[in-house]
């Protein structure tokens, strides 16, 4: 039975190459085209593959209704939280998890810092979009016509002297973001508040959400902050290959946003 399911499911990623014919189907399971006929019918029956006028087999669409259905009821907070505690438990800082909706980045997760000296900010709460490092990785990820269509509309507050200042420099630094796959804060919103931030992505290898860890220079440096840098992209990695149900592999590919560049 076990290799009956195995087979069967094997003409699934087959027949995401495109459309193919029992004779192909056969050849690439291995095995004689009645056999393969019979996982066909199987698959049709259930909606999962489709026979279309020509004789050929094509993905089904009840297989892309399941998907659908599955990634609307993925919960990033909850797939991400335990990794967010993980991490403050290794680094003690404030970490935070944001999600872009309707033209704003909201704050979805935090877990507080183990220092006295905290970070006013709170779940539900919009970030700063024009200096947040977390904002600054949802929006790079943005087609470049939507970015550019954003910055046009935004205001450009001058929070601190580092605060970013207008549409053009904003479009500089979303570019550099998205190129190296990482972002960070440091004294744009707060003076004495530093962040560096990493994307979480989806199996499409867009970004979903951005995770963050924040701290005070009372409590630490720019500089020593940003030697997590690494530990919080591991974190977020980890975080993306949960959501997009991907098992966890030294030769898989990392997604696009994540895998460039280096602090």
């Amino acid at each position: 039975m076990s290799q009956t399911v195995d087979r069967a499911l094997s003409i699934l990623p087959l027949l995401a190459e495109g459309p193919a014919d029992l004779g192909r189907v056969a050849a690439r399971l291995g095995v004689h085209k009645s056999t393969a006929l019979r996982l066909l019918r199987t698959l049709h029956e259930h909606g999962l593959v489709y026979r279309q006028s020509d004789q050929r087999y094509r993905l089904g669409a009840r297989l892309f209704a399941l998907a659908q259905q599955a990634v609307e009821s993925l919960d990033i907070r909850e797939i991400a939280h335990p990794h967010l505690v993980a991490l403050n438990e290794k680094c003690g800082h404030t970490v935070h998890l944001a999600v872009h909706e309707e033209h704003e980045v909201l704050y979805i997760d935090k877990v507080e810092s183990r220092y006295p000296v905290r970070m006013y900010s709170r779940i539900g709460k919009p970030v700063a979009i024009t200096v947040a490092a977390v904002a600054k990785l949802l929006l790079a990820d943005l087609p470049e016509r939507e970015r550019r269509a954003l910055a046009e509309r935004l205001e450009f507050p001058l929070y601190t002297a580092r605060s970013i200042p207008n549409a053009a420099a904003f479009l500089t630094e979303l570019a550099t973001v998205r190129e190296q796959g990482w972002a960070t804060d440091l004294g744009g919103h707060e003076e004495s508040i530093n962040c560096v931030a990493a994307p979480v992505t989806g199996a499409d290898g867009r970004v979903v959400a951005a995770m963050s860890v924040s701290a005070p220079n009372v409590v630490v440096s720019a500089e020593e902050l940003l030697t997590l840098l690494p530990l919080v992209r591991r974190t977020a990695d980890a975080i993306s290959l949960e959501y997009s149900g991907a098992a966890p592999a030294a030769t898989a590919p990392a997604a696009h946003t994540a895998s460039k560049g280096t602090p």
